[in-house]
């Protein structure tokens, strides 16, 4: 429920106790005050104008768009550059004033804070108008970096949320895009760079944005785009015999998830360490990465491929090998600041904790490293850690009573269990058997999981009554 829709609902219903003697008029204003309720109206009037001159706004655009496409052919190349440059500093200068209004005017607030988007958003029409009309082509991943840069150095001089989301994401289309390019990878520019150290780059760019933003959202999606992009750059199937490079790409995502601490960078900073505030979302993201890659790998089909995918030379790894030594440096940083966790002879609270995860990303790289010559053992080891993560996050689930946690356990273990029924030839009768019993186990699970719960009060604990 958004806080508005409360603030009604709570003055209505204030207003109707009132009426009924359920409470005095001291209460209700107080009420009236803490929520503040001879503004709702005021705020629905900003917001009413802020719609009416968006909406405006828009039309202005598209008669500004249908003038300019009218024109444009008969334009000199001069004049077309200048309205460019126009629009894009008269939307940003205007979305900016607006931006800057006191907060108490939310209508004008919202407003700047739209233009600035819109601003952004014509960086990359202008980006690509220009380049047409000097005739400068490419590929449009090149295109989708220089904005997504743009908008990113946007986002660092205001502090804004929505613009350093907007360059991420950018960012990441333009990583999707560059995989459909052909010359990409053997290119020395400077688009081609950022693709090829795409790891090294949100780590430069996007990790110190979110911190400077404060923004969880912005450190999720560069966590990610740590994660996928530097285990595609290694192009895992192309390195399947060199068992070595296939342990950094797999093992060493999540390790860095998990190891990743603020406190590091506060101890070089001499700043008294403080709570980690982006630290569970690594940690999520590492149980997330690690249950895909155990999930993927337990499949026996992928140990049956040695020597027959071809292998990168060592010179297409060096691009990849850079990004790992920059990225294993912060990962052994992080492992290190976790040595009081690790050897603290206190028992932890969870099953899935430092110690568990260290050594599942031990036995992980170890049995990557020799896959070759192991034979069915990385399949069954595999298997293993799968199951063991999934047990784990239903213990943790269970025992500190939190959803999310116990249904993802769940999940990963139904769907190891089912995985390994279709893909081993079995009867029928048997898949029929094991799908049944997964269906009951969620059900009874869930029922047993959802009792465990504490509940609400419904009454007044007997000192509260007695006051």
């Amino acid at each position: 429920m958004s806080l508005e829709k409360f603030r009604r609902q709570l003055r209505q219903e204030s207003e109707q106790w009132w009426q009924e003697g359920l409470i005095d008029a001291a209460l209700y204003e107080k009420l009236a005050t803490r929520y503040q309720f001879a503004q709702l109206e005021g705020e629905a009037s900003n917001r009413f104008v802020a719609i009416l001159m968006g909406l405006g706004a828009v039309l202005l655009g598209l008669a500004a768009i249908t003038f300019v496409a009218a024109n444009w052919q008969v334009w000199s190349r001069s004049l077309k550059l200048i309205l460019l440059i126009s629009i894009f500093i008269g939307v940003n200068a205007t979305g900016f004033h607006l931006w800057r209004q006191p907060t108490t005017r939310v209508g004008m607030h919202r407003l700047g804070h739209g233009l600035l988007l819109l601003g952004a958003l014509l960086l990359g029409a202008n980006l690509g108008l220009v380049s047409q009309m000097f005739h400068q082509s490419g590929d449009l991943y090149e295109l989708l970096v220089i904005w997504g840069l743009g908008v990113a150095i946007m986002a660092y001089s205001l502090r804004l949320t929505s613009l350093g989301v907007l360059s991420a994401v950018l960012i990441a289309i333009a990583y999707l895009f560059s995989w459909f390019s052909a010359t990409v990878w053997r290119d020395v520019t400077g688009t081609a760079l950022v693709i090829q150290h795409l790891p090294l780059v949100v780590s430069m760019v996007f990790i110190p944005l979110a911190y400077w933003c404060r923004s969880r959202v912005i450190f999720g999606l560069s966590a990610m785009m740590i994660a996928v992009s530097f285990l595609f750059n290694f192009k895992p199937t192309a390195i399947w015999s060199q068992g070595w490079l296939l342990a950094i790409a797999l093992v060493l995502p999540p390790a860095l998830l998990w190891g990743y601490s603020d406190r590091s960078w506060q101890r070089w900073w001499h700043r008294p360490p403080q709570t980690d505030v982006f630290q569970p979302i690594a940690r999520s993201l590492a149980l997330w990465f690690l249950s895909i890659v155990c999930y993927s790998l337990a499949f026996h089909w992928w140990w049956n491929q040695s020597g027959v995918i071809p292998s990168l030379t060592p010179t297409e790894n060096l691009p990849m090998l850079i990004d790992a030594v920059f990225l294993g440096l912060v990962t052994l940083l992080g492992w290190v600041e976790l040595r009081y966790e690790l050897f603290s002879r206190r028992p932890p609270e969870r099953a899935i904790h430092s110690g568990s995860i260290g050594i599942a990303l031990l036995v992980a790289a170890f049995v990557l490293i020799g896959h070759l010559q192991l034979g069915i053992v990385p399949a069954i080891a595999f298997n293993v850690l799968l199951f063991s993560l999934a047990l784990g996050l239903i213990r943790d689930g269970l025992a500190l009573t939190e959803r999310a946690t116990f249904w993802g356990g769940m999940m990963l273990l139904v769907l190891g269990i089912i995985s390994r029924t279709l893909e081993y030839d079995t009867e029928l009768l048997l898949k029929a058997i094991v799908l049944a019993a997964c269906g009951v186990g969620i059900i009874m699970a869930g029922l047993r999981f959802e009792r465990r719960l504490p509940r609400p009060l419904t009454t007044l604990p007997q000192s509260a009554s007695e006051k």
